[in-house]
């Protein structure tokens, strides 16, 4: 749809939660354009599309700086959840698995070449068979240059951001052409509706995901882009693997997770040198009671 290029540009106000959320995605230094051509493959067989490096950026005439965003006034709320998901599918694909892996939180998109203070920030977006590296060099999401849009964008609800995120800001990420789009409302749906909602793209307009209700209360929708399920449980965004069958850990339970086998294994390493400890015992006292014995036979 043809919008004005200030009225497009309604994130302007972007939160901070890049700058904590950074340190988990890894920041390109000084690269230099890459050759075009045929689409590359990288070491673990990743198909990455080339990056088309249309010349340097003019940063200076945009009316934001990419950056430097400032926060926006419902970040509190959002960021919590998004520091909690987003080290998840870090954790699951990142660059140490999936060099051809990108995500970001509340950066921007740009969809008009002759304009690039046109532009949207999702919460969180994520991009497969693209080249990460070159995108974070730039410092934008250019769609055009990356070969591709996003894959996903994921909103989490607040009380200024709800209404365009199911409004405006959809119809930009359908007009700019990403797949997948998913909704999270904390407050279980005063806000969107709904607790959780995805949509996935077709001929142009978005159509609803279908979400089931497991017998334990877990609302769940299934992302065919991530071969995952985004589940809603008691206010909690969480993922989870049909095909093993079990939810994705968090930071904090992998770090209570790792604690929990040290403390174990601490244990055992106690328990053995007790045990240790008990035997020698055991043993001097077999030599001393034979050492009794054989002075008292004639």
């Amino acid at each position: 749809m043809a919008m004005d290029a200030r009225a497009a540009s309604e994130d302007r106000n972007a939160p901070f939660a890049r700058q904590r959320l950074w340190r988990h995605f890894g920041h390109a230094g000084k690269i230099p354009p890459p050759n075009r051509g045929n689409a590359m493959t990288t070491k673990q067989s990743y198909k990455m599309l080339p990056y088309d490096w249309q010349g340097e950026i003019d940063y200076a005439s945009l009316e934001f700086d990419p950056d430097d965003p400032e926060p926006l006034p419902d970040a509190m709320i959002q960021n919590p959840f998004l520091f909690d998901f987003i080290p998840i599918l870090v954790s699951r694909f990142g660059a140490y698995r999936r060099p051809d892996f990108f995500i970001e939180s509340n950066t921007f998109i740009c969809y008009d070449r002759r304009n690039l203070n046109v532009r949207v920030g999702p919460d969180c977006y994520l991009a497969f068979g693209v080249d990460a590296r070159v995108i974070r060099q730039r410092r934008l999401y250019l769609p055009w240059e990356v070969g591709k849009p996003p894959d996903l964008a994921i909103e989490v609800a607040s009380e200024t951001t709800a209404r365009h995120d199911t409004t405006g800001k959809r119809d930009i990420y359908a007009q700019i052409g990403i797949p997948e789009y998913w909704r999270f409302d904390p407050t279980g749906g005063e806000l969107y509706g709904a607790a959780l909602a995805g949509e996935r793209l077709v001929e142009g307009e978005y159509q609803p995901f279908t979400l089931t209700t497991e017998p334990d209360g877990v609302l769940k929708g299934y992302s065919p882009m991530l071969a995952l399920s985004l589940c809603w449980d008691a206010e909690r965004l969480l993922l989870y693997d049909p095909e093993t069958g079990e939810y994705l850990s968090n930071i904090d339970q992998l770090h209570n997770a790792l604690e929990a086998a040290l403390h174990r294994e601490e244990d055992a390493r106690r328990r053995g040198q007790e045990a240790q400890t008990a035997r020698e015992a055991a043993e001097a006292k077999v030599r001393e009671l034979e050492e009794k014995l054989r002075r008292r036979q004639p």
